[in-house]
């Protein structure tokens, strides 16, 4: 019998990045371990896309800066890219419709012939992705958090969860003995369409987040060993999170 190749697919992860942990990188690594040992599918991409200054959350720090520490946490990664769109546009932008943008120039990447087009790529495609795939499928990855907060009321539309799993799919980094599943099997809407979202188990324990680190940077304490050395530099050097350059934490 012949054997398929593994469909090609790419991650991409919304959300405020405010500073950006190694956990939101590490969520991609999950993933892609995930998908090569199941032999499902051959992850091609990766991109993170932070939300519009707009959007107002507490701790949001302006774009420019977030886009920045972004860059520096991803230097030693070959396939983990940044995505801009988001912050350019003139106010936030939905989840779905910032995966349907990212789909589609996928797919007219993938289906313009002339070469000479490529200069006008977005910086997010990866290289060679012409040779390697015709076809790429989109999914969102996020954390358990996200899943469960698609229960919380007139925080999402119906039809925005519709889209988001049903025309590109979602893949959750878990918790080991969270119960996703259950949560699932607990909402018509997500047992609809359960063959499109993948969950991971993180069997590797992370709870540093955003919240706790800008905690931490306001309260004068130190964050070493849980942001890259570089990023807190760059947190000092711009007086972040409450910081100043006279007085930062030990770093």
């Amino acid at each position: 019998m012949r054997m398929t190749s593994p469909s090609k697919i790419m991650l991409i992860a919304c959300g405020s990045f405010s500073p950006p942990t190694p956990m939101h990188f590490r969520m991609f690594e999950i993933a892609r371990d995930h998908f090569e040992q199941m032999g499902s599918a051959q992850v091609v991409g990766g991109i993170i896309s932070p939300v519009h200054d707009s959007y107002g959350k507490n701790g949001l720090v302006s774009a420019t800066h977030r886009c920045n520490m972004i860059k520096i946490g991803l230097q030693s990664s070959d396939w983990i890219r940044l995505s801009e769109w988001e912050t350019q546009q003139e106010e936030w932008t939905r989840t779905r419709l910032t995966l349907q943008y990212h789909q589609n120039c996928i797919n007219s990447y993938l289906k313009d012939s002339n070469n000479s087009n490529d200069q006008h790529v977005p910086s997010w495609i990866p290289e060679g992705l012409k040779k390697t795939a015709s076809q790429v499928q989109l999914k969102l990855l996020c954390g358990a958090d996200l899943l469960e907060s698609f229960a919380t009321p007139g925080l999402w539309k119906d039809e925005d969860i519709e889209a988001i799993i049903g025309q590109h799919g979602i893949v959750v980094i878990s918790r080991a003995g969270s119960n996703a599943e259950q949560f699932i099997f607990n909402s018509d809407l997500l047992s609809r369409y359960r063959r499109n979202i993948t969950i991971v188990t993180n069997w590797i324990t992370n709870d540093v987040s955003s919240t706790l680190v800008r905690r931490l940077l306001n309260r004068g304490m130190s964050v070493k060993y849980l942001l890259d050395d570089y990023l807190i530099e760059y947190i000092k050097k711009h007086a972040l999170y409450g910081t100043s350059n006279t007085s930062f934490p030990r770093s």
